[in-house]
């Protein structure tokens, strides 16, 4: 046998012994799965302050104190702020019944990084570690931290006695409270917005530093890669200091993203998204002040924070190259999560409204799948979303949107690793929650104050009629939009459209010929009777054609927004509130008023043109990539619905 001959046999047995490896470690990974929870906002609503003998408002119900905001802030605001504490620990005892072992948190796991909501937040991840072996990683959001060096905060909506609001701030004289309305202020520095430092430190054991059982862990900043790891190295690339870098010049910031592999084949990627630019030029480089929000994501990535993208690119191809399955995760979403509305949303409503600024652009998606990621799991939005892009290089990046706990519709996801690089991903609800109720009498006692004080913008007290978590976080979606967002996002003109327009109305007048605005119409049919009746007989045709019953074309406008923000939300989640028979009326109608209308939409005032973006945007809604339960297919990023 030559020795030409032997040297091929040998590179052929190496060929075979790395293909076995391979195929072994894809053995091992099939059937594990990892759990995402994004967008917690965990308020410790039992917690102590370590500085102050205040404990909260006695709760009738319950003969014991809770750290609680009012109900009006938190219907108000996109996110709940107390029953979500509930709903954390109704999805961590989901995960452990299906022994799930691998929890990931993508930002803003507490309301904004207080002592004592991260404390609370520890304190609960150590207790199912420690009962049910369940192992948490974690990553920053624009929650926590808020900025990247501890600030004097606090909040003047937390409740209090008789009903008022009790102002709790880090340190006095922040706040004046107007003692008619609120209670005099707490003062504790347990309320205030804790840095990098003190989040990773409270933190470290999940994920912001390594652990032994780890196979592998590394940052941005490592000089070491798998083949050389060693847990000492790692330790040393875990201190804070070991992990800055220049934002712009002169200012100094933390990153504390991190790569660790959990089980062996498996590359976990928890990227930090926060990108902190300074304000202006001579501002304190270690005041957070001096910095403006994180809230804008992954744009910012692309202008200040470019060496975590050529660090994505290292890891993805070491990835690849040793045969690991590498799964991404961070606080921010890495492609449109609008279902690519966002062109139609800024001609509807400005360049302004609906966190636009938000959305990231078009190249995000682009550099981070041409640096090798194909799936990544996002949060930030509070919206339950799937969006794929593929690069002109070939390269295809899918972006799961991790629904949010705090508000429509309580979810998490579900990954489960498949065999030939296939994963399936599920999206579970998180509808009945022990104890989402017990605060109620509470709320009550706010109410009635409320009420005494004549109150104009007064939360509908039918809330706390709700029979389980689900129709609670529902009901809370119907009073943001009624108490902000037709004010804040809307013009008035269409608002008022809306509100007092009838699905039959609708349904006329996408058939109406006239070139007058539709508020004018409406407002004077004997005017129009003619063209009225020839559009009115179109409609009955169309609803015959399309087996619906003219009575049950009886929505009004109010619940065609609410249904907008429904599917905004939760995607194909909120078909288990619209119901498929009302989605069926939407797109009948959308289809029919897109191709019907007729009337001259060059004129901006109209709400005719108003009325057809409104409607492109809901049918993007309602249309676009699976989003509940489907497969990924990480060779070419093709997205399957599995239902």
């Amino acid at each position: 046998m030559s020795l030409k001959f032997t040297f091929r046999l040998f590179l052929l047995y190496l060929l075979f012994i790395n293909y076995t490896l391979s195929a072994q470690k894809t053995k091992n990974l099939n059937g594990t799965q990892i759990a995402f929870l994004s967008d917690v906002h965990l308020q410790d609503l039992f917690g102590g302050f370590s500085d102050s003998d205040y404990k909260g408002v006695l709760n009738p119900k319950t003969n014991q104190y809770a750290l609680v905001r009012t109900m009006s802030s938190q219907l108000h605001s996109t996110r709940i702020f107390n029953e979500n504490y509930f709903a954390f620990l109704a999805a961590l005892e989901d995960i452990a019944k299906r022994k799930i072992k691998y929890v990931a948190l993508p930002g803003d796991y507490t309301d904004d990084g207080q002592p004592i909501h991260v404390r609370g937040l520890a304190k609960i991840l150590e207790q199912y570690t420690q009962k049910y072996g369940i192992e948490f990683f974690i990553t920053t959001g624009n929650h926590d931290p808020v900025g990247p060096f501890a600030q004097e905060s606090g909040k003047e909506d937390f409740l209090g006695k008789e009903g008022k609001s009790q102002p709790i701030y880090s340190k006095d004289g922040l706040y004046k409270p107007n003692l008619n309305i609120e209670q005099p202020v707490v003062v504790t520095a347990d309320i205030a917005k804790m840095g990098y430092l003190g989040i990773t430190d409270n933190l470290k054991d999940f994920g912001f530093h390594p652990n032994k059982i780890n196979k592998f862990w590394a940052t941005p900043f490592s000089n070491y890669s798998s083949e050389n790891y060693s847990f000492d190295k790692a330790l040393e690339s875990a201190k804070l200091a070991n992990r800055v870098y220049e934002v712009a010049p002169g200012y100094e910031v933390p990153d504390v993203s991190y790569v660790v592999e959990p089980i062996d084949g498996l590359w976990l990627m928890a990227i930090d998204g926060n990108v902190y630019i300074p304000k202006k030029t001579d501002g304190d480089p270690k005041d957070s002040k001096s910095y403006s929000e994180a809230s804008t994501g992954y744009n910012n990535v692309l202008s200040n924070k470019k060496h975590l993208i050529k660090w994505v690119e290292t890891i993805s191809a070491e990835a690849k190259k040793r045969g690991k399955t590498l799964v991404a995760f961070s606080h921010f979403p890495m492609i449109d999560f609008n279902d690519d509305a966002s062109a139609e949303i800024k001609e509807l409503l400005g360049p302004n409204k609906w966190q636009l600024n938000r959305v990231p652009v078009e190249e995000v998606a682009q550099v981070f799948a041409d640096a090798g990621l194909k799936i990544h799991f996002g949060g930030h939005m509070h919206i339950n979303d799937t969006g794929v892009r593929t690069s002109p290089k070939g390269n295809t990046l899918v972006n799961v949107q991790t629904p949010s706990l705090a508000a429509y519709i309580p979810a998490y996801k579900l990954l489960t690793l498949k065999k030939d690089n296939v994963i399936d991903i599920q999206t579970i609800t998180i509808d009945n929650v022990t104890r989402y109720d017990e605060l109620f009498d509470l709320y009550k006692m706010e109410y009635q104050f409320l009420e005494s004080q004549n109150n104009k913008d007064i939360w509908n007290i039918a809330i706390l009629k709700t029979k389980n978590y689900h129709d609670f976080t529902d009901f809370h979606l119907k009073e943001l939009v009624r108490l902000r967002f037709l004010k804040d996002d809307w013009p008035s003109d269409f608002a008022n459209f809306l509100l007092n327009v009838s699905a039959k109305d609708l349904l006329v007048l996408a058939n109406i010929q006239a070139d007058k605005d539709f508020d004018f119409i409406l407002k004077n049919k004997e005017q129009f009777h003619k063209e009225w009746k020839e559009a009115e007989t179109k409609s009955e045709q169309v609803l015959v054609k399309n087996k619906i019953r003219k009575t049950d074309f009886n929505w009004s406008g109010n619940d065609l927004l609410i249904d907008f923000y429904r599917f905004r939300s939760a995607d194909e989640l909120a078909l288990a509130d619209v119901g498929i028979e009302r989605a069926k009326q939407y797109r009948v109608l959308s289809d029919l008023f897109l191709e019907g209308s007729k009337s001259d939409l060059s004129k901006d005032n109209l709400i005719q043109k108003k009325m057809k973006l409104f409607l492109i945007i809901f049918n993007k809604f309602m249309r676009e990539v699976p989003a509940d339960y489907f497969s990924v297919d990480l060779k070419n990023g093709e997205v399957k619905s599995l239902k």
